[in-house]
């Protein structure tokens, strides 16, 4: 990136600088371990944003207020633009977790269950895996793939289980979604090596309004908009809870300790979806809750270990 002016150099230590991991390895984990907490509680959120919104309209409107928190700090921290070699970059993370992934999965949730849907973010992290082995170079052991295979399927039959295992016809957005969010997850992986972890989600952010701006101005004209307590604290969670704070720390922590070990954090991600649908939903958990918990960790724990 060019150079920034030294107003800004107290700002960049506070944020963290590119290729900075300031408290290890270790540290890195905990903060990609947030970013998943954050991302668990996206689908119960947008169930309480449909309430009040189309989903068109949900959408828009999260990427808007996430773009403008986003631009709120970039400008107050006097942030260069980046280099014109990280624009294509920017924009496959716009298309892969600002818009294709959030858009893809509100449709799937208007038919959909969580717990369904959360089979997404069960397959995400192999999926992340092998696209960034493929545009990274990344090259995880026999032992890693194993342990992720075993935790992807245990999160499979855990999901479909407690969908009474029919698949619907929300099944395409769910797979649609989970090819661009990876996309989006490789690419920013990649980038947050460069710049630091928020301005990569904050310029994505910024790039999508050109697109986010008429899609909200529109789905709003058509979309009847019902304000309550559950639909305005969904929305403000998705676009900044999940949209914006979620995906800083999350980029951060897999420039720390790399994108495959990172998106095997994920798969915690549908037991905590699950136990957040039940406190704030009332959905209910099979006996299948806990042993598929302590599968998933284990699988966890094997792929923190195994060596890239």
């Amino acid at each position: 990136m060019r150079a920034q002016s030294s107003a800004t150099a107290p700002s960049r230590i506070a944020v963290g600088a590119a290729g900075t991991d300031p408290g290890g390895r270790s540290f890195g984990t905990v903060q990609a371990a947030l970013g998943v907490v954050a991302f668990s509680l996206t689908f119960p959120a947008t169930a309480w944003g449909l309430e009040g919104f189309g989903p068109w309209s949900l959408i828009a409107v999260r990427s808007i207020l996430a773009a403008a928190v986003a631009g709120a700090c970039l400008l107050a921290l006097r942030v260069a633009p980046p280099e014109r070699r990280h624009w294509l970059g920017l924009a496959v993370v716009g298309a892969g977790v600002v818009l294709g992934f959030p858009l893809l999965t509100t449709l799937a949730l208007q038919t959909s269950t969580t717990a369904h849907a959360a089979v997404v973010v069960g397959l995400l992290p192999l999926t992340t895996a092998l696209l960034s082995a493929l545009r990274i170079g990344t090259r995880p052991s026999r032992t890693f793939w194993i342990a992720a295979l075993a935790g992807a399927a245990a999160v499979i039959a855990f999901t479909v289980q407690q969908s009474g295992g029919a698949l619907t016809s929300a099944d395409a957005y769910l797979f649609a979604a989970l090819l661009v969010c990876a996309a989006g997850y490789t690419e920013g992986g990649r980038l947050a090596r460069v710049m630091p972890g928020w301005q990569v989600i904050g310029w994505a952010l910024v790039l999508c309004l050109p697109v986010t701006v008429p899609m909200a101005a529109v789905a709003l004209s058509y979309e009847p908009v019902q304000l309550t307590a559950h639909s305005v604290t969904g929305l403000l969670w998705v676009a900044i809870g999940s949209q914006f704070l979620g995906l800083v720390v999350w980029y951060r922590g897999m420039a720390a300790i790399g994108i495959p070990k990172a998106s095997q954090l994920q798969l915690a991600q549908p037991l905590l979806t699950l136990v957040w649908s039940v406190l704030l939903l009332g959905e209910h958990l099979t006996v299948a809750a806990p042993l598929t918990a302590a599968a998933v960790l284990v699988c966890i724990a094997v792929t923190q270990r195994a060596r890239g």
